[in-house]
């Protein structure tokens, strides 16, 4: 390479770009430590503190809270008073990082880079020789997906979400089949169920470890109207059956996507409607540049939804498959209305609202 060729200037900022993202890496690992250790909501009711201090009221080692702490000051998250030797989390940053600032705890994503770290190696593997990772490699993948979607999907459902879907509060309340496709560990559905107990709900899974985590928790809360079942949603083996049917980010991760749309068009009502949440995206990468967790939705698809499809020898569509293959894929499957509609205040997710008729 000719260096004298260069735009140095141009250079030199992506020099200090690369540097950016090496520590705002270093950042997202210590913030999912944050997170899992609770040292954020600890310190959001603390005033100014010691390392020891802090270390205490979390019930953690001094001397690695005191290393965490470096990467929280150096990284501008927490403050710290030289003189008195305390640290300080700022409210508006405690905003976005503790647990009851959901939905907008972002320390519960940065989760997901430490667990797609931990396939790298596997994943390299992956680009030399293709297939791909299967879900038993990623150890607490089902934890924080429920974690994410409980804090984004669950905690808007009843306010925002259903409300886009025209009379269905009122149809659920009356009482209906409703069919939840990828149920994971089922906090979707059981919200449901507790909420609108004259009607009849069913969770399809393939892990066990999220089909008996969502048993778990219906046996705990006295649920009858509500079952889950491991299967292979691929075959439903059901006609006309469901007025609703619900796939909360799950879709794309399906081996056969194009199978199982078909099925659920077959299993659900005349006059019933599917509900789909998925990745707010276009299929055209270029479209998706201003993104604002673009790199992120990639990275996840590369080392998750996609390789854990392709893992099975399925169609690997990736969390980026945006709307314009998930209309095709749904008029290809049997529907023919299908409007997407978002949220205000949710830039990562679209909702599909779609009917056979």
């Amino acid at each position: 390479m000719n260096t004298n060729q260069l735009d140095h200037s141009k250079a030199e900022a992506f020099a200090d770009r690369m540097l950016n993202i090496l520590n705002d890496g270093a950042l997202a690992l210590m913030s999912s430590i944050g997170h899992r250790t609770r040292l954020f909501d600890v310190m959001s009711k603390l005033p100014p503190s010691t390392s020891e201090q802090i270390a205490n009221a979390a019930e953690l080692n001094e001397r690695y809270v005191r290393e965490w702490l470096g990467a929280m000051v150096t990284g501008r998250i927490v403050e710290y008073d030289p003189e008195n030797i305390t640290y300080r989390l700022p409210p508006e940053h405690a905003a976005f990082l503790i647990r009851t600032a959901a939905p907008d705890n972002i320390a519960v994503f940065a989760q997901y880079i430490p667990l797609l770290g931990t396939v790298e190696d596997q994943i390299v593997e992956c680009f030399k020789k293709g297939e791909g990772i299967p879900y038993s490699a990623f150890g607490r993948f089902h934890e924080v997906m429920a974690e994410d979607s409980g804090q984004t999907v669950v905690a808007a459902l009843m306010d925002s979400i259903f409300p886009l879907v025209p009379g269905l509060i009122e149809d659920l309340e009356n009482g209906i089949e409703v069919l939840d496709v990828g149920c994971g560990s089922g906090r979707a559905l059981n919200l449901m169920a507790t909420s609108f107990p004259a009607s009849r709900f069913t969770g399809y899974d393939f892990s066990e470890e999220a089909i008996a985590t969502g048993k778990m928790a219906a046996r705990k809360q006295g649920l009858t109207n509500l079952r889950f079942e491991i299967k292979d949603v691929t075959s439903l083996e059901v006609i006309d059956h469901f007025q609703l049917i619900t796939a909360f980010d799950a879709i794309h991760d399906q081996v056969y996507p194009d199978r199982v749309l078909k099925e659920m068009a077959n299993a659900l009502d005349p006059a019933g409607r599917f509900l789909m949440q998925d990745i707010a995206a276009s299929s055209q990468v270029h479209k998706n540049i201003d993104h604002p967790v673009g790199p992120l939705l990639y990275t996840i698809s590369a080392m998750h939804c996609m390789t854990v499809s392709l893992a099975a020898n399925g169609a690997g569509l990736g969390t980026m498959w945006g709307e314009e293959k998930a209309r095709e894929m749904l008029q290809a499957a049997g529907f023919t209305k299908i409007e997407v509609k978002k949220l205000p205040h949710d830039f990562q997710n679209a909702f599909y609202i779609i009917q056979k008729n």
